[in-house]
């Protein structure tokens, strides 16, 4: 009875292993999708952003394989407590990579666009902004596959910095389609561009406070840091 006992503990800890395997590598995906796209738009590089938007689909499918991995291990094994909190914040981080990787989809077909038009001064500040979301996605990562609650509190904090980032290109741009209305179309598609950045800082954070919650089994204290209110009235990046 021990030796099978035994058995299942170690085919279930190699299940779940599996599904950290997964979230790994959805995670590298995401990471990867996001450097692309931005890099399509400082390169003006058309086909890469193609490239971007075709490779999606590998982001999807990895979600769905731990949707269906996940339930089936709820349904069969029953998890309680700890092993359970596991097995939800996968189904949870799933969702967000995924989102992630839609957002920086949405980022390549915008950048097929802009690369149609004359570029415009403030595409300097994208880069910089996307490589602020890059590192806040990447060290997420890190903490999960670490299980450090620390380095995740530290990266939820740090989406702060990508809201500013946004809230001051925000304001840039506004002025520079108020100096030329020939800017318009070219601000405007860098604006949906840099909501989109945002929105996967609130991915990434979203990401951080579920991992706190898997190793310390309680919320991420919240007290402390300044809500952002001014990102809610700027443009939203409509679902495609």
């Amino acid at each position: 009875m021990a030796d099978e006992k035994t058995h299942i503990v170690s085919s279930f800890d190699e299940e779940l292993t599996r599904l950290n395997n997964i979230i790994s590598q959805m995670g590298g995906l995401a990471e990867s999708q996001l450097i692309s796209a931005i890099r399509s738009i400082v390169k003006r590089d058309s086909e890469l952003a193609e490239k971007v938007i075709i490779s999606d689909h590998r982001i999807d499918a990895l979600e769905q394989e731990v949707q269906d991995f996940a339930v089936r291990l709820l349904a069969l094994r029953q998890p309680m407590a700890d092993d359970l909190r596991q097995v939800v914040t996968t189904l949870k981080l799933s969702n967000d990579l995924e989102r992630i990787g839609d957002l920086a989809k949405n980022i390549a077909k915008r950048a097929q666009v802009l690369n149609q038009i004359p570029p415009i001064r403030p595409v300097q500040v994208i880069p910089n902004m996307a490589r602020l979301a890059q590192e806040i996605i990447k060290d997420v990562l890190d903490a999960y596959i670490e299980g450090d609650a620390e380095k995740a509190q530290r990266v939820w904090a740090r989406d702060q910095e990508v809201d500013d980032m946004y809230n001051s290109l925000f304001r840039e741009l506004l002025t520079y389609m108020m100096e030329d209305p020939r800017n318009i179309t070219a601000s405007t598609h860098m604006l949906f561009i840099a909501k989109n950045i945002e929105r996967i800082g609130d991915h990434a954070t979203n990401i951080a406070e579920t991992i706190y919650y898997r190793i310390k089994g309680e919320d991420l204290p919240t007290d402390g840091r300044p809500k952002n209110d001014a990102a809610n009235f700027a443009v939203v990046e409509p679902n495609e």
